[in-house]
């Protein structure tokens, strides 16, 4: 059970248990969304190049982080992310570098893999063939995490990690690392529980982070016949016994497991609401109510549309870690 706010990484550093997840906020809005949690007391930012939103919020912490400003920079946790068409290690160090130069930061508290398939070497973030499929590349990761290991010794990050890396992927990053990555962020939630992968990740002293703890309803490839998560009859049932959102609740039961949890928004009142999930806690008997719902279903699935349906995108690839059991 988490009997604090953060959990303490392989690194010793402390990385709060509740951030806010920026993925498909607008870069006109995020900068708000970035005001907001600040004043209400949030340290944890999550942050991707992918998102295409890492200059706006560089403009949040510009006017916001520092001496004398509304957070100062060593409270404050940064994390973002590898793209997969930086994967060669001659790509490495600059994208972290212009990440680093869009967010107006100096260092990174944390910086991972996105993914552990690499496409095709360039600045087109997705690059596909005339069939719309997706131009890849052959970089082993293992040869990128060496390369993300300079930017420890460089100075440039505090801590590396792995994001949708499974189990497999995990130990063959392990086997080769001189400095061992510190998290794991994966999707998470009540019906994606990640039992055996968290179990995993602590043989490794792994931190888990858990993306898209709310279920991720408003992401471009919804299905119209999934489960609604927000809705589940369970969920709804303890939120209203406890006074607390539905939210709140799924949130609470990620950090009571010590698993870090990003969620997304750029309501004000949902920023605020999500964060205050440490005046309560869960009983046993909730925690295994909750524990009971997960049904390995996985909404992050990457999909294109082909012929007018959406298919999975990158299944193809070697590399992709939803093939193996976790």
């Amino acid at each position: 059970m988490a009997t604090s706010d953060y959990v303490v990484l392989n690194t010793g550093q402390k990385m709060p248990l509740i951030g806010l997840g920026t993925w498909k906020n607008p870069p006109d809005e995020v900068k708000d969304a970035i005001w907001n949690a600040l004043k209400i007391g949030y340290h944890h930012i999550d942050c991707a190049a992918v998102y295409n939103n890492e200059a706006s919020i560089g403009e949040a912490f510009k006017q916001y982080v520092g001496t004398d400003k509304l957070v100062r920079r060593e409270d404050l946790f940064v994390t973002s992310k590898l793209w997969n068409t930086k994967h060669h290690p001659e790509d490495v160090e600059a994208a972290c570098r212009k990440s680093l130069e869009d967010l107006q930061l100096t260092y990174l508290d944390l910086y991972l893999i996105h993914w552990p398939h690499a496409f095709e070497r360039g600045d087109n973030p997705f690059p596909k063939n005339p069939d719309e499929t997706v131009r890849y590349g052959s970089i082993d990761y293992k040869k990128t995490w060496k390369v993300m290991e300079e930017l420890v010794e460089k100075g440039l990050v505090k801590a590396i990690g792995l994001s949708n890396f499974n189990s497999r992927q995990i130990d063959d990053v392990f086997s080769v690392a001189t400095i061992k990555p510190a998290v794991l962020q994966v999707e998470c939630h009540p019906y994606l529980a990640q039992n055996e992968l968290i179990a995993h990740c602590r043989k490794h002293e792994l931190a888990v982070t858990a993306y898209s703890p709310l279920g991720s309803p408003d992401r471009l490839w919804k299905d119209p016949d999934e489960p609604l998560l927000l809705q589940d009859a369970n969920i709804k049932t303890l939120a209203d016994k406890r006074g607390k959102s539905p939210a709140q609740i799924m949130l609470r039961w990620q950090v009571q497991r010590g698993v870090v949890a990003i969620p997304k928004s750029v309501n004000a009142g949902r920023i605020a609401q999500n964060l205050q999930v440490f005046d309560f806690t869960l009983t046993e008997d909730e925690m295994k109510i909750i524990g009971n719902l997960n049904r390995n279903w996985r909404y992050l699935v990457p999909k294109i549309k082909i012929d007018g349906k959406f298919v999975p995108r990158d299944a193809v690839h070697p590399d992709y870690p939803f093939n193996d059991p976790y």
